[in-house]
């Protein structure tokens, strides 16, 4: 007897190991990037990094442990006490295209990812003003 349940898009792609190597390559750009990394509350950016690689992987079907640790996502309102502006957004864009281009992942999967990533980064922008001190 078979097993006819649905793989996730977490397992297609490779699971935990797939989603700690994007947020690393993610997160190394954020710690050299004057507007982004001042955002980071923790001056070492591994507590932001497992928050992201829980939350990743809980979106796309694989362990619920974010919800556990930290309750709903609320993206938008985590997310309020930053200044997210366009230009925070694009940063974190660049970032995270190169880490996703790091994976090597198949064409539709890539544009899966990268699909949802975009739609997120533009709905986190919460202001239009400049970044302060730029």
């Amino acid at each position: 007897m078979s097993d006819s349940s649905p793989v996730s898009f977490y397992d297609e792609i490779g699971g935990h190991e797939t989603f700690v190597r994007l947020v690393d390559a993610f997160y190394r750009g954020v710690a050299a990037d004057p507007v982004l990394k001042p955002m980071y509350p923790e001056e070492d950016l591994g507590p932001a990094a497992e928050r992201l690689t829980l939350f990743l992987e809980q979106y796309w079907g694989g362990p619920t442990t974010y919800s556990a640790q930290r309750g709903h996502p609320r993206l938008r309102m985590r997310h309020l006490p930053f200044h997210v502006n366009p230009d925070a957004r694009d940063r974190w864009l660049l970032h995270m295209r190169a880490a996703v281009d790091e994976l090597g992942l198949s064409p539709l999967h890539e544009a899966t990812l990268w699909d949802y990533l975009q739609r997120a980064a533009h709905a986190m922008v919460n202001t239009f003003e400049p970044t302060p001190g730029a």
